[in-house]
């Protein structure tokens, strides 16, 4: 089985790397200590401390696996192809049936941030839009209904 690419811009996965170098050089060791002080208030079967300290390592260590699984599956976003057609990285300004213009830009999921505009490429409107040019119509469809958008710029 290959492993699904996990699409990042360069900001992305540098936010990443930090993350993950916070979570091995710092959150581990001191959740290490924590484990150890607990231990040393003797019993284990009802000892609360130790209980949180060990669920709080098992999800630290979650997360340093799904960190790592992302950075070692990464395919980086390079900047803009001119704004000839949508892809991931590409910022788009789409006008709805009412007139309203909205802009999104396209990007990987671990990304994604739609009420800053960073919707998913596998998002049902990131989906539609990747491929197209300005002038395009596309319609969308949602679990909600279908609706159409015209592309107005692509950059």
């Amino acid at each position: 089985m290959t492993d699904k690419p996990v699409y990042l811009t360069r900001e992305g996965q540098a936010k990443l790397q930090e993350e993950l170098k916070m979570l091995i050089d710092i959150r581990r060791p001191e959740i290490a200590e924590r484990i150890k002080q607990a231990k040393d208030l003797g019993d284990l079967s009802e000892n609360a401390e130790y209980e949180a300290a060990k669920n709080e390592q098992a999800f630290n260590e979650g997360r340093i696996r799904e960190l790592n699984y992302m950075l070692n599956n990464a395919q980086l976003i390079e900047d803009s192809n001119g704004g000839k057609e949508v892809r991931i990285g590409s910022t788009v300004t789409v006008r709805e049936e009412d007139g309203e213009e909205i802009t999104y830009t396209i990007v990987g999921s671990s990304e994604a941030k739609p009420a800053m505009g960073k919707i998913s490429n596998e998002s049902p409107v990131g989906k539609a839009l990747l491929g197209k040019h300005v002038r395009q119509k596309i319609n969308v469809e949602t679990p909600g209904g279908s609706y159409k958008l015209t592309i107005v710029k692509i950059k």
